[in-house]
């Protein structure tokens, strides 16, 4: 059974820094390509970011670009988001996503990011 577990979210003040992780299982991690969306009140859910399966390449969305960095760990089945320099519109729940080379598509529980002072 395949499992995203995310952790690392909470309240923050604006200008401040958190780190999410989403540990997976049930899976060949090295073969999906991982993503962090986000979903604010009201909104539609959103990319932030990207990386392929083998951690060379990476996408942002461009209000994030610059402030957070994703990264993975295929030896420990974990991606992470490092999320630098936070604002108030940061203030999302943050989805894990795994997409593999076959067309599956797995989604962690999310995560609630609140950036206010």
């Amino acid at each position: 059974q395949v499992q995203l577990v995310e952790s690392g979210g909470g309240l923050v003040q604006p200008g401040g820094s958190l780190r999410l992780s989403c540990a997976a299982s049930g899976l060949g991690f090295s073969w999906y390509r991982m993503s962090w969306y986000r979903q604010a009140p009201g909104k539609e859910r959103e990319l932030v970011a990207a990386i392929e399966s083998t951690g060379g390449r990476t996408n942002y969305a461009d209000s994030v670009k610059g402030r957070f960095t994703i990264s993975r760990d295929n030896y420990k089945n974990t991606v992470y988001l490092q999320m630098n320099s936070l604002k108030p519109e940061d203030t999302a729940v943050y989805y894990c996503n795994a997409h593999g080379p076959v067309g599956s598509d797995y989604w962690g529980q999310g995560t609630q990011v609140t950036v206010s002072s």
